[in-house]
This record gives structure tokens, sequence and C-alpha cells, in this order.
């Protein structure tokens, strides 16, 4: 295998990328980040644009959108890109990508956003541990109240489990330990 990929990377991409202006408001080295993009991608096996400001623009390309920011795919329309969303990204799904590629010598099956379906192909909701409690119409509904001290579910509080993609309830954050929903908070669909 080592052989076979010699010379060649997989390259992390974090961060938006501004375009506004020529790019100058992203400069490293006196080079402007998007055409370091350019430059290094071309060679990649493939570009992981981690994070949701790599994948899509994330909040630097929210409206005014004053740097004119966009994610790594907008710029690098002819390289393989694979978005990994969410604010943290889980590093388990980025190892996963890579991992996948090496073994298989392809890209796990993505869906129309660029995104590894095995992390982004099914809703929170879906693997939520407190699913059986939206089904029997158990809602907290205040911080606090007996519903969040005995674990019920969290969508009356404003979690977005039922309309995010992403493996959370079983990857988990911090080494497999917890995750917002688990820690008595709402998805926020990062």
């Amino acid at each position: 295998v080592a052989e076979k990929f010699a010379g060649k990377f997989f390259l992390a991409v974090e961060g938006a990328i501004p375009l506004k202006d020529g790019g100058i408001y992203c400069c490293i080295g006196g080079k402007k980040a998007k055409d370091i993009i350019k430059e290094v991608c071309s060679d990649a096996i493939v570009t992981l644009a981690v994070g949701s400001c790599a994948a899509y623009g994330g909040l630097p390309a929210a409206e005014p959108n004053p740097t004119g920011a966009v994610g790594v795919k907008d710029i690098l329309k002819d390289t393989k890109v694979v978005n990994l969303p969410g604010c943290p990204v889980n590093v388990e799904n980025i190892t996963a990508t890579i991992v996948h590629f090496l073994t298989f010598d392809s890209l796990p099956l993505l869906d129309n956003l660029g995104r590894p379906l095995f992390a982004y192909g099914k809703r929170i909701h879906h693997n939520c541990e407190r699913r059986s409690y939206f089904d029997a119409g158990q809602f907290v509904h205040i911080w606090g109240d007996k519903g969040h001290r005995e674990g019920w579910c969290l969508y009356k509080m404003g979690c977005k489990g039922p309309e995010t993609f992403k493996n959370c309830p079983k990857v988990k954050y911090n080494e497999g330990v917890n995750w917002p929903v688990g820690a008595g908070h709402g998805c926020i669909g990062c």
C-alpha cells in the first residue's frame, strides 16, 4: 500500500476560504488561502473539508458575508473533496474516512452534499437514547424539571436531532464518552 501512495497524501482543510477582494482576507506567508488550496490540493489523494466552515463556508459565509467566504468544494471543482461538517467534527469520522480509502482504494459512499453516508446517513433522532421518550410524548418543558432530571426528550427545548443527519449518538465525543444530548442539552445541529 505504501508504494501505491508514495508521494501522495490526504489533505485536511479547516476553515472557510475568503474570496472577496481577490482573497486578501486570509494570507499565509504572503500567499492567499485560495491559491494555497488550489496548489496543495492538486496532488492530494483526497481533500477532507473538516468542519462546517471548510465544508460549506459555515458562519463566515452567513449574510452579509463580508469576506466572500466559501467552502473548499466551491474552489476545487475537479478534485476529490469529502465534506465532514460539524463544529467540532468528530475525529472518528475523519479517521474512518481515511481508513476506508486505504482499505478499499475508494471513498466511502457519499450523499448529495459530499458527506460519508456512514457518518451522515441517518438522523440523530433515529439513534438517540431519548427516542423512546419522544415516541411516548414525554418531553422536557423547562430546564431542571422532572423530565429533564429523568432524561426525557429534549425536542421541545429546541433539540435539532430530528432534522440533523449525523452519527453523534453512536460515535460520541471525548473518546466515545458522551455527546450533548447525553449530557442533558439538545442537539444544536452543528
